[in-house]
């Protein structure tokens, strides 16, 4: 009888321990951006999770007690937060990261390799991608007038070609690499980066003055390395959608596919158009040009 007592009180309390847990969610963000893959755990637990690609994130079936949040970020410094479950209310707590801007960074664009910022013999700016979403830009060519000292210039109206000048000097004096690769001539300064999606940038370094030593003669105004991520690491899926007053319409598409154990690729779709005709100055020629353009790149 008395087994059968403790039987009837243990199944009984079960359900009541089993749902005395609670689950805390929030968004974590980067100056009102979010951030996407965001890694949240509770400290001294094996209780963890990644935010989504709008930032939100979820702790299911976290239990009754004082615990300590952690949130961390490559690029951005941890954030720790201590909290206290004492019911199965639902707990809301949201997360905004400041960006790492220790000197200890690692850059490759000063010497071809992979050295601390503080080690490289020329000083190295680097921008993430959260720089650039603060102005949504069509592609990172117009997203680099941002920067300070450089500056994209539209050349042509009707073909839409220009250059980027650093420090006032002139387009062909300023080298622009896709992960450490050179592109070749001024035009495809242009040409190039209208094809990379803002969504698969990983960060870009910039050298402002001469770096004719490592890269040649193309490089005395200065270098600006577009980095990628590695598909490793990257989002199976990404999307990034804007449109102006304009009438300008952009959409980013990110796909991440493995081929086998050992082949990775990354794929981005980049689709602009601009087919509203504006001419203020009445010299027959659109002050902005019309383009109905669709971009791949893959890596």
């Amino acid at each position: 009888m008395k087994n059968l007592i403790l039987s009837f009180l243990f199944l009984t309390l079960l359900p009541t321990a089993s749902f005395s847990q609670t689950t805390i969610k929030g968004k974590i963000t980067s100056l009102g951006n979010p951030l996407e893959h965001a890694n949240v755990v509770v400290s001294k637990t094996k209780t963890g999770t990644e935010s989504d690609s709008i930032g939100k994130y979820y702790l299911k079936n976290v239990p009754k007690g004082n615990h300590e949040i952690v949130v961390s970020y490559s690029g951005f410094k941890s954030i720790r937060k201590k909290i206290t479950v004492v019911d199965t209310t639902d707990i809301i707590l949201d997360f905004d990261l400041t960006e790492n801007n220790s000197l200890d960074e690692v850059v490759i664009t000063g010497t071809l390799k992979a050295v601390n910022r503080l080690e490289s013999p020329v000083p190295v700016e680097v921008y993430k991608p959260v720089f650039f979403k603060k102005n949504p830009t069509a592609n990172i060519f117009e997203a680099l007038q941002n920067v300070n000292g450089v500056r994209p210039q539209l050349n042509c109206n009707v073909c839409n070609t220009g250059d980027i000048h650093i420090n006032g000097l002139e387009g062909p004096y300023t080298l622009v690499l896709i992960d450490g690769m050179p592109i070749v001539s001024g035009l495809s300064t242009v040409y190039g980066l209208s094809g990379i999606p803002n969504s698969l940038l990983e960060r870009i370094e910039i050298v402002k003055g001469p770096a004719s030593s490592l890269y040649g003669s193309e490089a005395v105004g200065g270098l600006i390395n577009i980095i990628t991520k590695n598909p490793k690491n990257a989002p199976v899926f990404s999307a990034d959608a804007f449109s102006t007053s304009w009438g300008e319409a952009n959409v980013d598409l990110g796909f991440k596919a493995n081929v086998g154990k050992t082949v990775s690729l990354l794929t981005g779709v980049n689709y602009f158009n601009y087919s509203n005709p504006i001419d203020n100055n009445h010299d027959n020629f659109t002050d902005v040009t019309l383009q109905d353009r669709i971009s791949v790149f893959q890596k």
